[in-house]
This record gives C-alpha cells, structure tokens and sequence, in this order.
C-alpha cells in the first residue's frame, strides 16, 4: 500500500510539473508585467478565466506570445493591442472606453439614475394626490360639525368621553 501511495505522489508531482509552464523572465519587474498582462487577459475558450488561470491550450499560446512580447520590451499597451487585434475585445477585461464600449461602462451609472429617477416621480405623484384628496373644512364649518356632534351625542358617549364608565 505504501509503494502505491509513493509510486502516485510521483506521478501526481510529475503531472503537476508537466501541466505547470515556466516564463523566464530578466528581472522581476518584467515578471509582474506578465502577471499583470496575463492576469487582465481573458482566455476565449474558458468561461471568465484569465489566461493566467486557464489550462486551456490557447491560453497557454497567448501566455506565450505575452511572455515573447515582454521579452522584446514592448509596451503593456502594444501587448494589449497585439492580443485585440488577434482575438478580438473579448479578451480584455477592462474594454477601452470608445463608441463600441460607451453603453458597457455607462448603463450601470444610466440604470441608476432612471431609477432615481422614478422614486422620485413615484414619490411626489403621491405627495400631490395626498394633499388634493384632503377634505378642506373652513373653521365655520368645523364649528358646526363640532356642534352638531355634541347636540347627538348618546348620554352614554358624554359618559365616555368625560370618563366615566
């Protein structure tokens, strides 16, 4: 039994060193630009992975190309733009904003504000029908109802309301 789990521990760590793809890079700035690039990257065929996570074959060529693009000291811009043309805007998490893109990074801020928007309405609509179905007694008015109640009042409700019981 042991010689089966020793025998599989090195079959796993040589899977896992095989899967595992090494990107030599001159300093370590480099290296967190190819992070960077690779993580803002997303892999086409994968479903929201990067190309950094993915284990995809693609992602592991445009990994490639990326690393080839950082070695030759192009831009992250250039590197990006190279990936666009390629593959498409797809691939960028953070799209650039343009006409394409306008209603991308703006329909959360528009959805917000009409719905503000209609609170708002809703809200003094209400006010404005409250304040019209009021009923409006004059003060002449409201006397001669006053009176009008204590003269019809029941002896019991002169009780109650002096509080006796």
């Amino acid at each position: 039994m042991r010689e089966f789990l020793l025998i599989s521990l090195l079959l796993l760590g040589g899977l896992a060193h095989a899967a595992s793809e090494s990107y030599p890079l001159d300093s370590e700035a480099e290296r967190e630009r190819f992070n960077t690039l690779t993580s803002e990257l997303r892999c086409p065929k994968c479903q929201n992975q990067s190309i950094a996570d993915s284990n995809a074959p693609i992602a592991s060529d445009m990994r490639a190309e990326v690393h080839r693009l950082v070695q030759q000291g192009e831009s992250n811009e250039a590197i990006m733009e190279a990936m666009t043309s390629r593959f498409g805007e797809f691939v960028r998490y953070k799209p650039e904003l343009d006409q394409r893109t306008f209603l991308l990074w703006f329909t959360p801020l528009i959805v917000v504000v009409i719905g503000v928007a209609a609170v708002a309405l809703v809200v003094v609509r209400s006010r404005r029908a409250s304040s019209e179905n009021e009923p409006v007694l004059s003060e002449t008015d409201r006397r001669k109802v006053d009176g009008w109640l204590s003269e019809n009042a029941s002896p019991s409700d002169n009780d109650e309301a002096q509080g006796r019981s």
